[in-house]
């Protein structure tokens, strides 16, 4: 479950790793600070179906990605429609969903090994202030991967309580979906640390 990624020959597959993370990077910024409106909303969903298409994913892809993470998106929303107006509470559930939906698409084009030797590269000149370059990549690589893990969690715990007849609540959700996502990082650390590499 650690790695999503689906080998392809598609321009998103081939383009070079460190152009595609700082695309990925730049993107979800601008839909993180400026995206607002609902028109923008909807231009910023257009781009992400786009570079789906050019993936050479179809929008069953597309759809199950979104679908994963169905209860993190509804989470999100009915919290804040109790405080916003529905359309900003929409807009602001909608930037986050976009933001997992082109993280998932970063993760299902590009290997791990790939994003590795692009970061560590990248930071290779901050070596000499004490920056450790196969830390970070390593830390970044975990943390990008473990996004659809989390929400296999989400999924698989709802599918669960869904057939032991258990209501939807947001405590009996989140409890085991907290107690996986620790779960998870506690074998990550141990994983690490088996192969050597120090905190």
């Amino acid at each position: 479950m650690i790695s999503a990624y689906r080998s392809g020959t598609s321009p998103v597959h081939r383009m070079p790793t460190g152009i595609k993370l700082i695309s990925f990077i730049g993107m979800s910024l601008v839909i993180a600070a400026v995206v607002t409106d609902l028109w923008q909303v909807v231009a910023a969903l257009t781009f992400v179906m786009t570079a789906y298409a050019l993936a050479g994913l179809d929008a069953r892809v597309l759809t199950g990605q979104v679908l994963a993470v169905r209860w993190v998106i509804v989470f999100m929303l009915v919290p804040q429609l109790l405080f916003l107006p529905a359309l900003v509470a929409a807009s602001n559930t909608a930037r986050v969903a976009l933001i997992i939906v082109l993280a998932a698409l970063f993760t299902i084009t590009t290997s791990v090994p790939d994003l590795l030797d692009a970061v560590e590269r990248a930071l290779v000149p901050l070596r000499r202030f004490g920056v450790r370059p196969e830390g970070v990549a390593l830390a970044l690589a975990l943390t990008i991967t473990s996004i659809p893990v989390l929400a296999g969690f989400a999924s698989t715990i709802r599918d669960a309580q869904r057939a032991r007849g258990i209501p939807a609540h947001r405590v009996s959700f989140a409890v085991p979906l907290l107690i996986m996502s620790l779960k998870h990082a506690d074998d990550l650390a141990d994983a690490v640390s088996a192969r050597g590499i120090e905190p």
